[in-house]
């Protein structure tokens, strides 16, 4: 019972205290999931990630009910999706209640206006120590740059894009590992 609850409270305490959606989340979620609990390595999480993204859903949501499933199966997977979502229902139903009072004072507007730019940061942080451990040689560099660029440049679905690198990582990291 108390790995359940152990579950419930980090998603919890993720859910609650990062505002901004799945991509600012991902920091705290590799503190508490990779760095503090142990739960997932740097590699699962990104793999988790990645897969959320792909599937219908949020992100956030995605990833939790995959790291609950891999430490605790099915009911982890459940209770750790709850635990995220908690928070968020709370919240929302609260600001609900109030929003139409509040939502057009200045105030109100500059501190989403505030929240918006901390929102940003947390994720070039998340990016940029995403970045260290993904972009390791020549091959996933290129492979870098290159979705990088079909991502700024054309429309193509991000489910596209993840598949394409995939596919382009066995292709060339194969080839890598053979010419080795």
């Amino acid at each position: 019972m108390k790995e359940y609850l152990d579950l419930f409270f980090t998603f919890a305490r993720i859910g609650g205290l990062t505002f901004g959606g799945g991509y600012a989340m991902l920091p705290m979620l590799q503190k508490e999931v990779v760095e503090k609990r142990g739960w997932a390595t740097e590699e699962e999480l990104m793999d988790y990630y990645a897969i959320g993204q792909c599937t219908p859903g949020v992100i956030a949501v995605n990833t939790a009910t995959f790291i609950g499933y891999k430490n605790r199966g099915i009911l982890g997977g459940i209770i750790a999706t709850l635990g995220v979502v908690f928070p968020s229902l709370v919240i929302i139903m609260t600001i609900a209640a109030f929003i139409r009072n509040f939502a057009e004072l200045e105030i109100v507007k500059n501190a989403f206006a505030g929240v918006r730019v901390c929102v940003c940061v947390l994720i070039l942080n998340a990016v940029i120590k995403l970045l260290k451990t993904s972009v390791i040689d020549k091959v996933t560099c290129v492979l870098f740059v290159s979705v990088a660029l079909l991502s700024v440049f054309t429309d193509l679905s991000p489910i596209v894009l993840v598949v394409l690198a995939g596919v382009c990582g066995i292709l060339f990291k194969g080839r890598a590992r053979e010419g080795k």
